[in-house]
């Protein structure tokens, strides 16, 4: 078997896009696209970020919500991530996102996106490695299947090539956790 070295690298896969909601000093939404980040405990998520006007925001505020981008929404979810808030104070707007008022934190939850976590900051690590507390997942019932469960046939997240700059459709369902192991036993 032959393999190629990348050295260090941010790659893992798959990689959920991120997109980080908060609100600034004047209760006006703002949102970032986040590609490094993810679950790193049972009610925690961790976030890699530079600083941003949403990172001062969290810093301020200390609450965020965290929405995953889908595929209805690629192009929204990508401008969020190219332009500052700083620059574009219709940011939200011309990125065709309305918001709802958390009822848990004080961050905003983007109403086109349908899954959302709502974060209480917990702590900032090394200066840009920000942790939330995850207080409630609420999730738009359009993707619900029956059994009251988000139904990945009916929500569409992306996933980012690191290496290529590429957004993905999440795949098709290629098994059962904690049963296909099974049969090895």
């Amino acid at each position: 078997m032959s393999r190629k070295n990348f050295g260090a690298q941010p790659i893992l896969y798959p990689q959920p896009v991120l997109i980080v909601a908060t609100y600034d000093e004047n209760g006006r939404p703002n949102a970032m696209n986040a590609a490094w980040g993810g679950i790193c405990g049972r009610d925690e998520i961790m976030i890699d970020m530079s600083n941003h006007k949403t990172t001062e925001n969290i810093a301020a505020i200390k609450a965020f919500t965290v929405s995953m981008a889908d595929v209805e929404h690629l192009a929204a979810c990508d401008y969020v991530g190219l332009v500052s808030a700083k620059n574009e104070p219709q940011k939200m707007e011309k990125a065709g996102f309305t918001t709802t008022k958390s009822g848990l934190v004080n961050a905003p939850i983007i109403n086109e996106l349908p899954v959302t976590l709502e974060c209480e900051l917990k702590e900032i690590v090394d200066g840009s490695k920000y942790i939330g507390r995850i207080v409630n997942v609420s999730v738009d019932e359009r993707v619900l299947g029956e059994d009251g469960k988000v139904d990945l046939t009916k929500f569409h997240p992306i996933i980012f090539d690191s290496v290529t700059a590429g957004y993905y459709a999440f795949g098709e369902r290629a098994g059962s956790a904690f049963k296909d192991g099974a049969q090895l036993k």
